[in-house]
């Protein structure tokens, strides 16, 4: 495992002139260390992680712990973007049209060589909610036709479907997931009942933002086609997380954000459409009929900055030197050593989330009974420098914390040991 790695990662560095000794030695010293070792022995290994997170360029004052809002991109990758941007403001016309630009074949090149798809259904756009507005807004439906959706599914895009029901008739049938953390039977039970034969699309989220749960996506989907209905993966919170292909879904639609997981530049994303799907899906902006089957059409914004999504091969790079195995090993591992020491502690303390491996990775769900989880959030950044996010939902509330690979045990002993705190002083 460890040379394939160190391998791919050279090569990809090779290909990419860009990438600076200093990152790249930081890596490569980190598989020296890693070597012969199991991803789950390693998760807890601090020699190999403490290497991955000088790959950073971070303020040690402050403890992030809400990398699934926004995570920071490893400096390797910020440099590869940074010096497109000045590359590009020399000569603006040419350099970024000319020369910049025709680089985003080569990125989509690799994001359908990562996800497990043709290059020609790989849309690389700026964000989930791009690529899920693209879906709700560009599918063909008439008045009457019906919608099933979670009232677990991301803000936004419950408001893109809103905007659907008052623009065209649709109708757009939520169902309650029943709580913080439904079982996936139970999950594709609520689903199929809420199902008629006028349902045509279903939107499921791959990993549910408030919670962290990892839903039963193929499930879904195979249940959804029987009945002759579409179904939109949004997989903001998946891509990266953990391992997992496209066929491992078995979806014609999916669309993510590649700034939190994947760790590339603020702004990127992916939608993948099935190739016999892309003629069913209008883009955001008008494309000519030349272009009606083309994965393109759904890239067209206008004038944009190329640095921007060029870079994502520079975290493609870094993400495989590490390997996805040992990413969801290390975040599983920091995950559980917050719950256990709080829920310990603490007999107010609970984890809201599935604690499964299947179901869950490195999104937790902290509740802590008698404290407003806004409040906690607030004290915790006010005497701590601790970033987390508050969440609150119609049928539970928490704080979700989420760590990532730059994440020490010992900011995470800090929260452990902020939040006990807090649970004295607020009584």
């Amino acid at each position: 495992m460890y040379s394939s790695n160190r391998r791919g990662f050279l090569a990809g560095a090779s290909a990419l002139a860009f990438f600076a000794t200093d990152a790249l030695s930081r890596v490569v010293q980190a598989g020296e260390i890693a070597k012969g070792r199991h991803a789950d022995e390693l998760a807890g290994l601090e020699d190999y992680w403490s290497e991955i997170r000088r790959a950073f360029d971070a303020d040690r004052t402050l403890i992030n712990l809400n990398h699934g809002g926004v995570a920071p991109a490893p400096s390797v990758v910020l440099e590869a973007m940074i010096r497109d941007v000045r590359f590009a403001n020399v000569a603006p016309a040419h350099h970024m049209w000319d020369i910049l630009e025709p680089r985003v074949e080569s990125v989509r090149r690799e994001l359908a060589t990562e996800f497990g798809c043709d290059p020609e259904e790989m849309a690389v756009t700026r964000n989930a909610s791009e690529g899920m507005q693209t879906l709700i807004a560009g599918i063909d439906l008439k008045r009457g036709d019906e919608v099933v959706i979670s009232d677990q599914n991301y803000g936004r895009m419950l408001t893109a479907w809103d905007q659907r029901a008052r623009r065209d008739g649709v109708v757009v049938k939520k169902i309650a997931l029943g709580g913080p953390n439904p079982s996936p039977d139970d999950l594709v039970a609520r689903f199929r009942a809420a199902m008629t034969d006028r349902t045509k699309v279903v939107e499921i989220t791959h990993v549910i933002n408030l919670t962290g749960n990892i839903t039963p996506v193929r499930e879904v989907v195979a249940m959804a086609r029987e009945r002759g209905a579409e179904t939109f993966v949004d997989g903001a919170h998946a891509f990266a997380h953990f391992p997992f292909k496209r066929d491992d879904l078995g979806c014609d639609y999916y669309a993510t954000s590649l700034h939190k997981w994947l760790l590339a530049p603020i702004g990127t994303g992916f939608l993948y459409v099935n190739k016999d799907k892309i003629s069913k899906i209008w883009p955001l902006m008008a494309a000519g009929d030349a272009q009606t089957n083309d994965i393109r059409k759904f890239e067209e914004i206008g004038t944009h900055p190329a640095g921007n999504h060029n870079a994502i091969t520079a975290a493609l790079a870094f993400h495989r030197a590490i390997g996805v195995d040992r990413k969801a090993a290390r975040l599983r591992y920091l995950r559980g050593r917050w719950v256990s020491k709080l829920t310990e502690a603490s007999p107010r303390a609970h984890l809201l989330s599935p604690t499964e491996s299947d179901r869950s990775c490195g999104i937790g769900l902290l509740g802590i009974e008698g404290i407003d989880p806004a409040t906690l959030k607030q004290r915790l950044w006010d005497k701590h420098r601790i970033i987390t996010t508050a969440i609150k939902h119609a049928e539970f509330a928490g704080l979700r914390v989420t760590p990532n690979v730059d994440t020490s045990v010992e900011d995470i002993d800090v929260f452990v040991d902020a939040v006990l705190k807090a649970i004295k002083a607020i009584g």
